[in-house]
């Protein structure tokens, strides 16, 4: 349902102000949150209209039946971990649930599944908070960088790095947080999983249209990132270039899948931070 213009103009007033965080009372900032989350996570406003009920950490459906995905975060699953996944639901119940909300379109079609993926922003008493945001503060999400707009990933960034640093929700785990890249069948016990996998990288190969960042010795047992040839350049243009990246420690951010050993597919730079 679209907003009426009256109510557009309380909204679009109400998000060009700082976000005050007023449940990460107690969780230490990160040094940039004063940035104001509204001109960093946008889109088209729409009428969110009543949550009936949260799915899991990331989602929820609307009174109307529709299901909406939260962008730029992944969150751990209820059917994978239950202790975990249970959290990250406890916490978006409690920020949605009873709340009015408001959503800013990721992509102005619905995404997979006919859901909508969006930035969510609920009232509070202390003001609007952006979900995302405060699911990564309290440690219940990771950041998920691809297609975002650059300041809302250093928001969302520095809230994560705040919330690592003191050990919060998942970086208090030792099933999550950081999976090490040199303990192969570490990082494949989380196969078909979201995570940030870091180590020092051993060699950077080529074959067949695919850069291996490879990460030991045993190319066929070892963790590796995955680069399509063709998208190579994007990398160099961002100070990533993969033949410079052997001796490096880095983290990579994606999914887990087995090609040989361990391995995640990286399609932009973005997932990719120097750790050294």
């Amino acid at each position: 349902m679209t907003l009426c213009s009256s109510r557009v103009g309380l909204i679009v007033g109400a998000v060009m102000l700082a976000w005050p965080s007023a449940l990460a009372q107690g969780r230490p900032q990160a040094a940039d949150t004063a940035l104001p989350a509204s001109s960093a996570c946008t889109g088209p406003i729409r009428d969110a209209g009543e949550i009936a009920s949260v799915i899991n950490g990331r989602s929820f459906r609307l009174a109307d039946g529709r299901e909406v995905r939260l962008a730029a975060i992944e969150t751990p699953l209820i059917a994978v971990d239950d202790t975990i996944g249970v959290a990250a639901k406890t916490a978006l119940e409690e920020l949605v649930l009873d709340r009015p909300i408001v959503l800013h379109l990721a992509t102005p079609m619905p995404h997979l599944y006919g859901r909508l993926l969006a930035y969510a922003f609920v009232a509070t008493p202390a003001g609007d908070l952006l979900i995302q945001r405060e699911l990564v503060a309290g440690g219940h999400a990771l950041l998920s960088p691809i297609g975002i707009a650059p300041f809302c990933r250093n928001l969302l960034h520095a809230t994560e790095r705040a919330a690592r640093g003191a050990k919060l929700g998942l970086w208090a785990d030792p099933h999550h947080g950081v999976r090490p890249a040199d303990d192969p069948a570490d990082v494949l016990a989380h196969q078909g999983r979201f995570a940030v996998v870091g180590g020092r990288v051993a060699s950077v190969r080529e074959s067949g249209g695919i850069v291996y960042v490879n990460f030991g010795r045993k190319w066929l047992e070892d963790f590796a990132v995955t680069i399509l040839k063709r998208n190579e350049r994007v990398f160099t243009s961002a100070g990533m270039a993969p033949n410079k990246l052997a001796g490096r420690r880095i983290e990579v951010r994606g999914w887990i899948e087995q090609r040989n050993g361990p391995s995640i597919e990286v399609a932009r730079p973005e997932q990719i931070e120097f750790a050294d």
